[in-house]
């Protein structure tokens, strides 16, 4: 059954002018109320037509036809929201699209809220919270692994190993309690041993999701990567050749680049967001003191950063270098030798040398002549630690998730240490109950008003 009885009504395509433009009507008597505005070259009426057809007609404002439309039929409960629904497409004319909307308010459909089509969707039972808000996530992908790990939670995989984890835990419980009504006969229904293999497998599976959330959501939301160096050793052209664009100012007047400066670029289906920084220098320059600061603060907050160096200085700044780099973590860091195009291949074998003492990746560079770019974005994978990603694989990308999977594997701790130190059986139950609790926040088994709202809230109008 809709949780609700009034029909809704939305744009669904972005906003703008386009070729064509969908508007969707959801909600019981949905079709009947587009029969209103709608008419066919045969007068058929679309309330008499099967489901899942497409019919081409007009549509009518009043005596005068709007536009030419295809519609097409969806009947509950075989549609995305669970309820009769209507897809209108029509040109995509801003005043074709804001004229089909208002002659269906004015037929009684209410405009829809941001995410009402999706949250009903769950809450008629089409999909549990987690596929839902993979929608959102699916919409907003834009590299191949983020739109892999969304297709695959919208699929219900994420979903399906929760009600695994959800079945093994209320197996668990149930013997637990059927244990306390006989309590009084002494009765032990379940083996302490096989109970804490379960609980030690469920801790296993939890703990893994919980991992998997660091690479969810960096292919979520793109890895950090900081440039960082002494003014005027070409990070901002390093940052355009990247990009494939010209983003930054490039100058040979030092310290140019005095704001940080970010932007994505898509490197073999993984989403890297490059971050410019101010050069680092002794000035006494206050703005551009200040853009020191946030370089230092931006080097924090990377996952990799990219260590730019003029490879025909790089030997005069050894000891300089050697203070700043080894304060950073190994593994974070890639030395970048820039300018090598105007060095010597004995001179590129000396500095080779020089730094071996670093525990860092090396890679030579000429940023302006574009030499060995593929080198850096091979390199740039690498420190990236990406597990190799299957559309089967579960991988966790959502903070909610994150959270609640974190205070349901804290739970299931709590259980295994119960059954190795003897707890009673009314605690294991309200441990283990817990656990699932934190599971069920996740598919939306466990939710409130205040919790739906901020999620659909998020999304766009019309989804």
């Amino acid at each position: 059954m809709s949780y609700q009885n009034h029909i809704i009504t939305a744009i669904s395509t972005p906003p703008g002018v386009g070729g064509i433009a969908v508007i969707r009507l959801s909600g019981e008597g949905a079709i009947a109320l587009a029969d209103q505005i709608f008419r066919s070259p045969s007068n058929k009426k679309l309330n008499e037509q099967k489901a899942n057809t497409v019919h081409f007609g007009s549509i009518w404002k009043g005596d005068s036809v709007l536009d030419d439309v295809l519609v097409t039929l969806f009947r509950t409960p075989h549609s995305f929201t669970g309820e009769d629904v209507v897809e209108i497409a029509c040109h995509g004319s801003l005043y074709i699209q804001q004229g089909i909307l208002q002659e269906l308010i004015s037929k009684g459909a209410c405009l829809a809220k941001p995410g009402e089509f999706t949250q009903r969707a769950f809450l008629n039972g089409k999909m549990d919270l987690s596929q839902a808000e993979a929608v959102a996530d699916l919409i907003a992908s834009n590299s191949a692994a983020a739109h892999r790990m969304a297709l695959t939670q919208m699929r219900g995989g994420f979903s399906n190993e929760l009600i695994k984890l959800r079945t093994h835990l209320l197996d668990f419980a149930s013997l637990i309690e059927l244990e306390l009504d006989f309590s009084e006969e002494d009765v032990e229904f379940a083996d302490r041993t096989q109970l804490k293999d379960l609980a030690k497998e469920v801790e296993a599976v939890i703990r893994k999701l919980a991992e998997s959330f660091k690479y969810g959501n960096a292919l979520k939301n793109g890895i950090p990567v900081a440039l960082v160096g002494e003014t005027n050793v070409g990070k901002s052209t390093l940052l355009n050749v990247l990009l494939n664009d010209d983003k930054a100012i490039v100058s040979d007047i030092h310290g140019t680049t005095r704001d940080v400066i970010e932007d994505s670029v898509i490197i073999n289906g993984v989403e890297f967001r490059f971050i410019d920084t101010a050069g680092i220098r002794n000035t006494s320059d206050t703005v551009e003191k200040l853009g020191i600061e946030r370089t230092f603060k931006k080097i924090e907050q990377a996952a990799i950063v990219l260590w730019l160096v003029d490879g025909t200085q790089a030997t005069e700044h050894i000891e300089w270098l050697t203070e700043r780099i080894t304060k950073l973590a190994a593994g974070k860091i890639i030395l970048v030798f820039n300018k090598t195009d105007k060095i010597s291949d004995e001179e590129l074998e000396i500095l080779n040398q020089l730094f071996e003492q670093f525990e860092a990746e090396r890679v030579y560079i000429s940023a302006k002549k574009k030499q060995n770019i593929e080198v850096l974005e091979h390199a740039l994978l690498k420190a990236a630690q990406l597990p190799e990603i299957n559309q089967s694989d579960v991988i966790v990308s959502n903070i909610r998730h994150y959270e609640a999977l974190e205070k349901a594997h804290v739970a299931i701790e709590r259980v295994i240490d119960g059954l190795e130190n003897g707890l009673t059986n009314d605690l294991l139950a309200l441990d283990i109950r817990d656990c699932m609790g934190h599971l069920g926040e996740i598919t939306g088994q466990i939710s409130n008003d205040e919790i739906l709202g901020n999620i659909f809230g998020k999304f766009c109008i019309g989804k």
